[in-house]
């Protein structure tokens, strides 16, 4: 890998732990903006839905035009939208404020994604293209373990002020789009064939026509409602109901985190070698186990409590990591990069919607105490469980090839020696 390949990943890397920490940031936050805004659990949960929801219509949008634009200019364009929705967040001084500004970031950082793994399919062959993606990708552990902790403690040190991570986030988002500027050379070498692309009509018809992709859209929504939907009562939940200080939460996206940089290394091999079918069933299956746990805790030691968040971000790393490989497989390479756009915003709306039904459910008392969050625990789990029986009948053949290719190749020197 050349010096300028490993400023790009840099680069890009940086980007993804800036546009994914300011969307996980919100969910910790919980229990400092309900205080601070006197707001319900149902009004928290809107906070949360409005990135996830905006990012969904703008990145569906997105599918049908990006494509006709120099690559990096959209990323620097969306991306300033992004910092700039964020820099909202960080000076909102009221609800109604902060909710607009979540709504702008979220239709600017519904396009970032797409745009950071098409610049490296372009600049990386596909010999070398899942190096690339893995050093990219890697950061979201690094926003679990050392982005979301820092903000928080951040936020502790300056008498919880909760504007803190988004500026700090809009602040080092200011650097890097210099720096992406500079660096990044133009892409617009696929606006050449921009006549041979599909029209709009026609890419959302390959879709539609297709029942393997129209199957892995609903799975890939159901799989993060599932995981989502006990996600932004987490830290209200441990403070209000189980007594742990806000101090100490920080801690579990440090072990939580880590543990998922593991897991994502790890269960991404034994998966290649065992399948990844067989891999995201046992991890589906034993998060559920743990969702349980984690919405029903008993009264337990906070080493046991970080203990328990650890297992279930392995379980959920290794049913995201082996979805997205699967998913991924059921389009055509021609059409692949408007389908996971696709993709992406339907797994935003799972989150979205997971975060609405989240706050219709979960009601607080005028203590803080959550009440009902068991029951979103139940509904999780029947969510995962569509998921796993939709995921299975998906992607039942896909193993099922990789091995039979593997043994022809085994047999070919055989036969050819015969």
């Amino acid at each position: 890998m050349t010096k300028k390949e490993r400023i790009i990943l840099f680069l890009l890397a940086g980007l993804n732990f800036t546009h994914i920490l300011d969307f996980m940031i919100m969910m910790p936050l919980g229990n400092y903006l309900m205080p601070s805004f006197h707001i319900s659990a149902k009004q928290f949960t809107f906070l949360v839905s409005a990135y996830s929801f905006s990012a969904a219509i703008s990145g569906f949008i997105a599918a049908f035009v990006v494509d006709h634009f120099d690559r990096k200019k959209i990323l620097l364009w969306s991306y300033a939208g992004f910092l700039l929705g964020t820099l909202a967040c960080g000076i909102a001084p009221s609800y109604d404020l902060l909710f607009f500004a979540r709504i702008l970031a979220g239709i600017f950082g519904g396009i970032i994604g797409a745009q950071v793994f098409s610049i490296i399919a372009d600049i990386f062959p596909y010999e070398r293209r899942g190096v690339a993606m893995g050093s990219v990708m890697s950061a979201f552990a690094v926003a679990s373990i050392l982005g979301v902790p820092f903000s928080l403690y951040l936020t502790n040190i300056f008498h919880d002020d909760w504007h803190l991570p988004f500026l700090f986030v809009a602040g080092l988002g200011l650097i890097l789009l210099l720096l992406i500027a500079k660096f990044i050379p133009a892409m617009d070498g696929h606006i050449k064939e921009a006549g041979q692309k599909d029209s709009p009509l026609k890419v959302i018809t390959n879709v539609w026509e297709s029942p393997a992709q129209r199957s892995a859209l609903i799975f890939s929504c159901l799989l993060m409602m599932g995981h989502f939907l006990i996600i932004p009562f987490i830290n209200p939940y441990l403070e209000f109901n189980k007594g742990f200080s806000r101090d100490l939460t920080p801690m579990i996206y440090l072990v939580g985190g880590s543990a998922s940089l593991v897991a994502a290394i790890y269960l991404g091999r034994i998966a290649d070698r065992k399948g990844k079918l067989p891999v995201f069933s046992i991890s589906v299956f034993l998060s559920l186990f743990m969702v349980v746990i984690i919405t029903r805790m008993p009264n337990v030691p906070f080493t046991i409590v970080l203990l328990f968040f650890a297992v279930w971000f392995v379980f959920a790393t290794g049913r995201a990591v082996t979805a997205q490989a699967m998913i991924s497989e059921v389009v055509k390479p021609e059409q692949r990069g408007s389908f996971m756009s696709f993709n992406g915003s339907v797994q935003q709306l799972g989150t979205s919607i997971a975060s609405i039904v989240a706050g219709f459910v979960v009601w607080k008392d005028n203590t803080g105490k959550l009440h009902r969050y068991e029951w979103l625990g139940y509904l999780s789990i029947v969510v995962l469980l569509t998921s796993l029986v939709l995921g299975r009948y998906i992607f039942r053949k896909m193993d099922k090839t990789a091995s039979e290719i593997k043994l022809e190749r085994k047999m070919l020197p055989e036969a050819e020696a015969v």
